[in-house]
Formats: structure tokens, C-alpha cells, sequence
């Protein structure tokens, strides 16, 4: 069985909301997964999955939070199969830094999935995009290892 480790970082509880959307769509397509909530205690090994999902929300003028960097540099190394979300607010910092540090981890992995980006809550219109998306990276993982 496929299984993916979806490791987030939530302020306002809006990125561990698509999280947990993203989790019962994997679960659904028969995905094992791991959800671990970033700096909440013992970190699961990414190179026990086959893919790593990270979800964060951009913090202060398109900043990446400083547990979300401290959870890069815990892993230590850039997995192949990463995967990234993102929750944000156009409010702040415009359509050029919405979710911008979805945008910095993506182009750190080298991630070759776009990340999804969520204005504040998945909840309503938003869903099925969450819902496109997750099953758009089931698919494209089976790709690259079919």
C-alpha cells in the first residue's frame, strides 16, 4: 500500500482544515496515511513514505513560518515526492504573496505538482478544489512509479 506523510503547520486552524480534507480524500483512494501537526512532538521519519505532503500558512508579508523551517531543516535532506498546500489571505500582501510560502517550500523541493493554495478556509466553494487537487497528486505519484 501507498503511504504518505502529511505534515502541517496551522495558526488559525485553516491549514490543518485542508489537511484533514486532504487525509479523508487519500484515505478514500486507499492511501495509509500519516498526519503529524508540525512541532507537535515526535517527528514520524519521511523516509519510512513514499511521498511527504506539507501544508503551511504564509505568515507576515509572504514569510514562511519558523516551524515550518524548522521542520525542513529537521528532515535534512529533499525527499523526491513532496508535495505542497497552502493557506493564506490576499488581504495581506495581495495576489503576490498569497500563499507565498507554499509557493517557497514548492520551488524548494522542486516539487513537479503545483501547489494548492487556499484563501483562509477550505469550507464551501474551495472544497472540490482541495478535493481536484488531492486526487490530482494520487495520480501523478502513480505516474511517476507506474
Amino acid at each position: 500500500m501507498v503511504s504518505f506523510l502529511i505534515a502541517y503547520a496551522s495558526w488559525s486552524g485553516n491549514t490543518q482544515e485542508v489537511a484533514d480534507m486532504i487525509e479523508e480524500i487519500l484515505v478514500g483512494e486507499n492511501v495509509d496515511v500519516t498526519k503529524y501537526r508540525i512541532g507537535g512532538g515526535v517527528m514520524p521519519n519521511p523516509r519510512h513514505f513514499d511521498a511527504l505532503i506539507i501544508g503551511s500558512f504564509t505568515w507576515d508579508k509572504g514569510a514562511t513560518p519558523d516551524e515550518v523551517k524548522d521542520f525542513v531543516a529537521d528532515v535534512g535532506y529533499k525527499p523526491d515526492n513532496v508535495y505542497v498546500f497552502g493557506t493564506g489571505d490576499t488581504q495581506f500582501g495581495g495576489d503576490d504573496l498569497f500563499c507565498h510560502a507554499a509557493v517557497k517550500l514548492a520551488r524548494f523541493y522542486a516539487s513537479t505538482y503545483e501547489p494548492l493554495k487556499i484563501e483562509q478556509s477550505p469550507r464551501g466553494v474551495q472544497q472540490s478544489t482541495v478535493i481536484e487537487w488531492s486526487k490530482g497528486v494520487i495520480k501523478h505519484w502513480k505516474n511517476l512509479h507506474e
